[in-house]
């Protein structure tokens, strides 16, 4: 099928930074935003994505500020308020409110933009093992990992090694390419991860996690079809965050699934695409063509 080969994209964000990204799918077909969390690109979500689009959406799949192919901030300024804004630039250029799919940093963006600034940025929300209040340790255990390497690796080998000590739970992979895409290689021959480091060194960090409330109110705002996927082994978010922010937002669907931790989509690809085209299917289509029909024709 022509119409799902790669295309690339790219949108202007807050303060000129370029954002690009990989896309699926007619360009008219109803759009699919997909965020991943700090630390991770774009490639995250190639293979839902694929299957997102085979289904008849527009997929996207974008690298945040700083992250993969996106600009690095000249100001450093990696703080949730830059995020939110690149965030409402890239809505604004669809056109078309988008779905958004969201994991840890790139939900939180999401779940700001619908629930501080615009109510109807998006035709639905998932939320990627991420909810209002964060387990302190998981989010320390994240940081910590991202810290403890920006030397960088002397192989890729090293590289798998250290990404296997962080997720113990997941059977080291044979095929190392996938991982090149997350890394860069730099003039010394030494692969970084594919991120600024000033993201997690810089005076202006993302500090979401230390904002409960925060979001907490920002979610009790949410009037639109929300999803919440949650890696039963996740150490970020436990049971009792699903029950606070399901009781915040009671019209939201939940989907817990097994043998997976934080990184869902890369613990259990298969069963996280289905629970994102089911709630896909479950009438965001004739809500997101309805909504496309109104904005074209005010």
């Amino acid at each position: 099928m022509r119409h799902l080969s790669l295309q690339r994209v790219e949108f202007e964000g807050f303060g000129g930074v370029r954002l690009r990204g990989d896309a699926w799918g007619l360009a008219s077909a109803p759009p699919v935003l997909f965020l991943a969390g700090g630390g991770q690109t774009r490639h995250a979500w190639g293979n839902t994505a694929r299957q997102v689009a085979a289904r008849g959406w527009r997929a996207i799949t974008l690298d945040l500020r700083g992250h993969g192919e996106s600009d690095w901030a000249r100001d450093a300024d990696y703080s949730i308020e830059s995020f939110v804004r690149d965030l409402e630039a890239v809505v604004a250029a669809l056109e078309v409110a988008p779905v958004l799919v969201g994991a840890s940093l790139g939900g939180i963006t999401g779940l700001l933009l619908a629930g501080e600034r615009q109510p109807r940025a998006f035709a639905g929300l998932v939320l990627v093992d991420i909810a209002p209040r964060m387990e302190p340790q998981g989010v320390q255990r994240i940081v910590a990992f991202m810290r403890r390497h920006l030397d960088g690796f002397a192989s890729l080998q090293e590289a798998a090694e250290a990404v296997a000590s962080y997720l113990p739970h997941r059977p080291p992979p044979k095929d190392l390419s996938g991982l090149k895409k997350n890394l860069r290689r730099d003039a010394s021959g030494r692969y970084r991860w594919h991120w600024d480091p000033e993201f997690v060194l810089g005076p202006k960090t993302p500090d979401a996690s230390r904002q409960p409330e925060r979001l907490l109110a920002a979610a009790k705002r949410l009037q639109i079809p929300t999803l919440l996927v949650r890696g039963r082994m996740s150490d970020v978010i436990s049971p009792e965050s699903v029950r606070e922010f399901l009781e915040a937002v009671p019209h939201a669907r939940f989907v817990d699934v097994a043998e997976a931790g934080h990184m869902i989509a890369g613990d259990r690809n298969d069963l996280f695409s289905t629970a994102v085209l089911e709630f896909l299917d479950s009438g965001l289509e004739t809500h997101t063509a309805q909504q496309s029909t109104n904005q074209r024709n005010p």
